[in-house]
C-alpha cells in the first residue's frame, strides 16, 4: 500500500477502537493534508480544537488520565513546538513524578511539513524528530519513513502494554509521493 493509504488505515482502525479520541486543527474540518486520513473515522471520535498547541497537549494528557486513548495531531512539528512544554514537562515525566501512578496511554501524530508542490516557508518544514528525542525520557518517538512501517507502529502504539507515550512523525511530502 501507499503512504497516504496506511496513515488512512491506520487512523481507521484507531477510530473503531471504543476508547479513542482523535484531537487537533483540521481535524472535523478540512484544513491540512492530514484532515483527509481521518475521512473514514466516526465524526463523533473529532475534537477539533482552535489554533493553541499548548492548550491542546494539555487536554491531551487530561483525556489519557481519564482513560481515553487520544490521538492527538499537530500537522507540522513547527506547530507542535506550542505544545512542548506540556510534552517535555508533563507527559514525558509524569510516569516519574507519580513514581509509576500515572503512565497514560498517548498517541502523538506529527508532519514534516510538505516541500511540494508548493514550499510553505521554513517555518513548516523542520524536522525535530532527533531534538524532541533527546529532549524526552519516556515518550517514544519514531519516524515513519517507509508506507511498510506505518499501520504496525500504530497497532503498536495503540497496544503496547508498557504505556508509553508514543509521537508518531510522518512526512508530508510522502503522502502524495510514496
Amino acid at each position: 500500500m501507499k503512504y497516504f493509504e496506511e496513515l488512512k488505515r491506520s487512523m481507521e482502525w484507531l477510530g473503531n477502537k471504543p476508547d479513542t479520541l482523535f484531537i487537533g486543527q483540521a481535524v472535523a474540518y478540512d484544513g491540512t493534508a492530514i484532515t483527509n486520513t481521518l475521512k473514514g473515522v466516526n465524526s463523533d471520535k473529532l475534537i477539533e480544537m482552535p489554533v493553541n498547541e499548548d492548550m491542546q497537549m494539555g487536554i491531551t494528557l487530561g483525556l489519557a488520565l481519564n482513560g481515553t486513548v487520544p490521538i492527538s495531531i499537530f500537522p507540522r512539528w513547527n506547530f507542535l513546538l506550542l505544545g512542548a512544554n506540556q510534552l517535555v514537562n508533563h507527559i514525558d515525566k509524569i510516569n516519574i513524578m507519580s513514581k509509576g501512578g500515572y503512565t497514560p496511554k498517548i498517541i502523538i501524530r506529527v508532519s514534516i511539513g510538505s516541500q511540494r508542490p508548493i514550499h510553505p516557508q521554513h517555518q513548516h518544514i523542520s524536522d525535530f524528530t532527533a531534538s524532541f528525542k533527546g529532549m524526552c525520557d519516556f515518550v517514544d518517538i519514531i519516524r515513519l519513513d517507509e508506507a511498510h512501517q506505518i499501520f504496525s507502529a500504530y497497532e503498536h502504539a495503540y497496544t503496547r502494554t508498557d504505556n508509553r507515550p508514543t509521537v508518531l512523525v510522518e512526512w508530508g511530502d510522502y503522502y502524495n509521493e510514496k
